[in-house]
């Protein structure tokens, strides 16, 4: 009997979510290959790692052969690699949906084509340009680059119009080269997220909506599922249809929204398993990385469904100590193996339960173990109402 031959899915980025996707695939007998500029990604401690630049053509030419599938680990890989590996190897998510997620204005204008409100929006190249869009979108407007941000990078809030000199001083260098945009600030009432698959064959599925709070741009916690979403759940799996069929898009992906009067507005796009979506580790019955690896490499996708209800925890900057993490009732720990750093996400821990009760009590010792009251008080408030 001939012996099965494991297939190698490579992957562009070596961070955290490289790190998890070659930790789901090794289950399913999968292999990994990972591409990252830095010798020090921290995927290249779980999986065989290649350094090169994103132009590396020689050193990308070698990886294409020695892979079956590529897909991404963050979106901010340039798409015309992603175009140039296309010629010569399976990418999933396609280039042509992580060139729409790169480009803000592309991105909302495929949200509204698919149905999805967004904020009021106008794109900025000039100074001139930015007095013209604040008389039209008004304030308070955040201004964005189009390209290249995340985690709240690359923005500027302006709460008045002459806010706009000190914005343009702080990200006008950026028009020419990728840019930019002005978006409406909106005072929603909560942030949500939708976290979705699609397979090879159209197969789509979606996981409970996961209610989400920020600091500083950076997501802090989520909660899933999200409590009394059932109307916004159904009309979040539409919408994140819509686009994953529009777009012809294989994997998981994530769809940031506001909520808004109990309507849904969409934020951001991003084409990959995203952080708010780590709770489905041990939360879910199939991980969005499970599934992103069983979507890229054309196998069954997996329950989507919830074992109960989870907390996840991002750890910013620095890993707190894990005792207290790891002596809590159904707690899961996750070190990404990377340096500590202010503003970097380095670690998260995820807290399940069967009801909301029991979630709140855990969370509840667990904070006052850690003297992280504040980063969890707005998730118990909801449990608790």
């Amino acid at each position: 009997m001939s012996e099965r031959r494991q297939p190698v899915l490579g992957i562009l980025g070596g961070g955290q979510l490289a790190r998890m996707l070659a930790l789901a695939a090794a289950p399913l007998g999968g292999k990994t290959l990972v591409v990252d500029s830095s010798a020090d990604a921290c995927a290249g401690q779980v999986a065989p790692l290649v350094v090169a630049d994103w132009t590396d053509y020689a050193a990308l030419e070698a990886f294409a052969a020695q892979v079956d599938v590529v897909t991404f680990d963050f979106e901010n890989v340039p798409a015309e690699t992603a175009h140039w590996l296309a010629e010569r190897v399976a990418v999933y998510p396609a280039p042509q949906a992580l060139a729409v997620a790169q480009d803000r204005l592309a991105e909302k204008t495929l949200f509204r084509e698919c149905g999805l409100p967004t904020p009021a929006f106008m794109t900025v190249d000039t100074r001139e340009q930015l007095d013209q869009a604040l008389a039209t979108v008004g304030v308070p407007a955040i201004l964005k680059t189009r390209r290249l941000g995340y985690d709240g990078k690359g923005q500027f809030r302006l709460t008045r119009q002459a806010d706009a000199d000190a914005a343009w001083a702080a990200l006008g260098a950026q028009a020419s080269k990728h840019g930019l945009i002005l978006e409406a600030f909106v005072p929603f009432e909560r942030e949500l997220s939708v976290i979705a698959v699609r397979g090879r064959d159209g197969e789509f599925r979606i996981w409970p909506l996961t209610r989400n709070w920020h600091v500083d741009g950076v997501l802090s916690m989520s909660l899933a599922p999200a409590p009394d979403i059932e109307q916004l759940q159904r009309r979040a799996s539409e919408l994140a249809r819509t686009l994953a069929e529009r777009l012809d898009y294989v994997g998981v992906f994530a769809l940031e929204l506001f909520v808004k009067d109990g309507e849904l507005l969409g934020n951001e796009m991003a084409p990959r398993v995203h952080n708010s979506g780590h709770w489905t580790i041990e939360g879910a019955y199939t991980s969005q990385f499970e599934n992103h690896v069983r979507a890229v490499l054309g196998l069954p996708l997996g329950d989507t469904g919830a074992r109960g209800l989870s907390a996840m925890l991002n750890w910013i900057g620095e890993l707190p100590e894990p005792t207290a993490v790891l002596k809590t009732s159904d707690a899961h720990w996750h070190d990404y193996g990377k340096q500590a750093r202010p503003g970097r996400k380095v670690g998260h821990a995820t807290v399940c339960a069967a009801d909301a009760v029991a979630l709140a009590e855990r969370l509840d010792a667990l904070a006052a173990a850690l003297t992280r009251q504040a980063q969890v008080q707005p998730t118990l408030d909801v449990l608790h109402s």
